[in-house]
Formats: C-alpha cells, structure tokens, sequence
C-alpha cells in the first residue's frame, strides 16, 4: 500500500486548484471578448495575475457593466 505525504496531497491540491484558477480565466477572458472585442494589455495583465475571487467578482460584472473598464472598477489592483 502506497502511501500519500502530506507535501504530496498540498501538492495536488495547489494544481487543481491553480487549474481551477486558469479554467475560470479562460473562460472569463472568452466571454470579454466576445462582448467588448479584444482586449488590452492591461486586461490581460489581470487576468494573469488575479485569485478567484477576483475572477468570479468580473464574472458577475460582465453581466451589467456598460464597458470593459467598468467590469474591473473597484477591484483591488494585484
């Protein structure tokens, strides 16, 4: 029987938990696209650097906000 440290299982955690992060990017970044057309640097600059939290905040923006800027006005800058 193998058995699993507990570095191991931090290890596993931090990766699906990063893929989770880079999931969600990906699909948000699809969705800015599509409604406001490409994106600039500064926005994809966030994207790269953002947690989840910051990620699911814009997701719900996204669905109000009159522009692109305004999807990211009030958060915390990384």
């Amino acid at each position: 029987m193998q058995y699993i440290t507990s570095i191991e299982r931090f290890g596993r955690e931090e990766g699906r938990k990063e893929g989770r992060v880079e999931g969600k990017s990906s699909l948000l970044n699809k969705q800015l696209v599509r409604r406001f057309g490409a994106l600039p640097d500064w926005v994809l600059g966030k994207l790269e650097v953002a947690t989840e939290q910051d990620i699911e905040s814009w997701a719900e923006a996204i669905l109000t906000a009159p522009s692109l800027e305004a999807v990211f006005e009030n958060q915390a800058t990384h």
